[in-house]
């Protein structure tokens, strides 16, 4: 799982003119996944499946 900031400087994410994170291959709003267990959180596309990890 690849953070949100590689992807975003690798063009795998945008962000729109509202500041949303947007898949670039499905131009898909991402959605969070929280974990408890976990520090971060998880953003996932809802349409293809990509997920990156937002620190």
């Amino acid at each position: 799982m690849r953070s949100v900031r590689k992807a975003l400087r690798d063009g795998e994410l945008f962000k729109d003119t509202y500041e949303r994170l947007t898949c670039a291959d499905c131009e898909q709003t991402l959605k969070s996944r929280n974990d408890p267990a976990e520090v971060w959180t998880v953003r996932e596309c809802p349409d293809c499946g990509g997920e990156w990890k937002e620190l």
